[in-house]
Order: C-alpha cells, then sequence, then structure tokens
C-alpha cells in the first residue's frame, strides 16, 4: 500500500476558481475541492457577477486577486 503524504500548505497551490451558488470553489493541487461562502469577504460579497468574475489567480497559485474590486484571498482562506 503505498503512503500517502500530507502537504504543508506551502506546497499546495489553487489550480482553479469557479464561483456557484454564492460560493468560491477551489480546487487545490492536492486533489482537494473546497468551497467557502463568498459572504465571508465584505469586497466580494455585493460584487456585480462581472466583477466577480474576473479574478485572476497568482503564477505559484498561492492565492486570487481580484483586480477590479481591489480583495485578495491565499489559499489559507480555504483550508483548516
Amino acid at each position: 500500500m503505498e503512503a500517502y503524504k500530507v502537504l504543508s500548505v506551502d506546497e499546495l497551490s489553487i489550480i482553479k476558481i469557479n464561483i456557484e451558488n454564492d460560493m468560491l470553489v477551489a480546487t487545490i493541487s492536492d486533489g482537494r475541492i473546497v468551497s467557502i461562502p463568498i459572504v465571508w469577504f465584505s469586497r466580494l460579497r455585493n460584487a456585480p457577477s462581472d466583477k466577480l468574475n474576473n479574478f485572476e489567480i497568482s503564477p505559484s497559485g498561492y492565492g486570487i486577486h481580484w483586480p477590479e474590486l481591489d480583495e485578495d484571498i491565499s489559499i489559507k482562506s480555504f483550508l483548516p
């Protein structure tokens, strides 16, 4: 049986983000799919959908940036 290696947050990255039913849904590099409520973030909470959908995942995958909303969220927001 192959051992499962637990990765530290520094070894993980966000590889995909979807916005579904008022949730941010992140696919993490270890295969997890994790969602968090948009209402947790005041700048995202009432943002129009065109601005909410205009985001960039950082090249390292460590965070997400919304340039029009001046909001940044790190991968730590998705992990316990």
